[in-house]
């Protein structure tokens, strides 16, 4: 199960950085499309953090 919550993780992660990049690539020719892939990366970076956050109290409950 961690495993699973890990990858996930990392997968958000993945499209934060694809959608940045689309950011970088497309701001001067189309910016509506470029604030629709800042969204994206805004949210999949909040999620990363989120996933991470209740993977790592999962983890903790399960020690004790």
């Amino acid at each position: 199960m961690m495993k699973f919550l890990k990858i996930f993780e990392v997968v958000y992660l993945v499209i934060a950085i694809i959608s940045i990049f689309e950011v970088i690539r497309s701001w001067g020719a189309d910016s509506d499309r470029a604030y629709l892939f800042l969204l994206f990366g805004v949210v999949s970076l909040g999620m990363f953090f989120f996933r991470r956050f209740y993977r790592k109290r999962i983890e903790k409950r399960k020690q004790q």
